[in-house]
Order: C-alpha cells, then structure tokens, then sequence
C-alpha cells in the first residue's frame, strides 16, 4: 500500500473522513434513546409476567396479556431500530475509513465511500421509522382523561 508523505495531502484527507463522524454524534444518541425505551419495555414486560404469574387478579389477565402482545411489538421495533443504528454506524465508520485511504493512498475508491454513506443514511432513515412506530405504539395505550385506548 503506496502511501503519500505530502501534509497537505494527509490533512485534507482527514478533514474530509472527519465530516461524517457527525452523523455517528446522532447515531450514538438514538441508540442511548431506543435503549432506554427498550430497558422500559422490558421492566414493564417482567412485571406483566409475574402478575400473571402469580394471577392475583384473573379478571385483569386478558388485559395484561394484550399489553404483553403489544409490547411485544414494541420491542421488535426497537429491537430493529439498534440494529439498523448499529449497522448505520458500521457503514459511516466504512465511509470515513475509505474517504481517508482514498484520500492519502493511490487507491481509487471514492465509489465505495459513496454506496457506504448512502446505505448508512438509509439504515439511519429506517432506524428513524422503526422508532416513530414504536412511538405510535406506545401513545396508542395512553388514556388520556379517562377514556380508551387512543384517546376514544
């Protein structure tokens, strides 16, 4: 690997691979967002499964059975999210490393820098999706002012 000893060359390769770091500062901060919501989900889901365990009040088991269900979902959806945000993460980190080696190298792979960044941006987008239906969700089970769920 023919590396090239000019400064200016190197500088300007690391400002350009530095730019997407950016994008991982948001990745970082959805991933600690999701998880806690998940950490939530699953506190809400154990406490759900002793309940039912221990079926101290059947009338409210088919309750509790459809907010297990629905966490359920919940969680797979934020499961999906950290995935998705992990494989972001990967795919920008591809992105900075190719920039900067096209940069400073003789190699010719700024193709690869540009499918990286835009299936990072891709998963980024996913992920932001997973997360909004998991929202959704999550207010559907809301009751605001005493009425059901959703509001009705």
């Amino acid at each position: 690997m023919a590396l090239f000893v000019d400064s200016g060359t190197v500088t300007h390769g690391i400002q350009l691979a530095v730019a997407p770091v950016f994008l991982l500062t948001a990745v970082s901060g959805l991933i600690g967002a999701v998880a806690g919501r998940l950490s939530r989900l699953i506190d809400r889901g154990r406490v759900l499964e002793e309940k039912l365990r221990l079926n101290t009040e059947p009338a409210l088991a088919p309750r509790w059975q459809a907010e297990l269900v629905m966490l359920r979902k919940r969680g797979l959806l934020a499961n999906s999210a950290i995935g998705l945000l992990t494989l972001c993460a990967f795919m920008i980190g591809l992105t900075i490393v190719v920039l900067f080696l096209g940069e400073t190298t003789v190699f010719q792979i700024e193709r690869l820098a540009i499918y990286a960044f835009l299936a990072g941006v891709s998963c980024f987008m996913a992920a932001l999706c997973c997360f909004f239906a998991e929202t959704l969700l999550a207010s559907r089970v809301l009751k605001f002012g005493g009425r059901g769920p959703g509001g009705v």
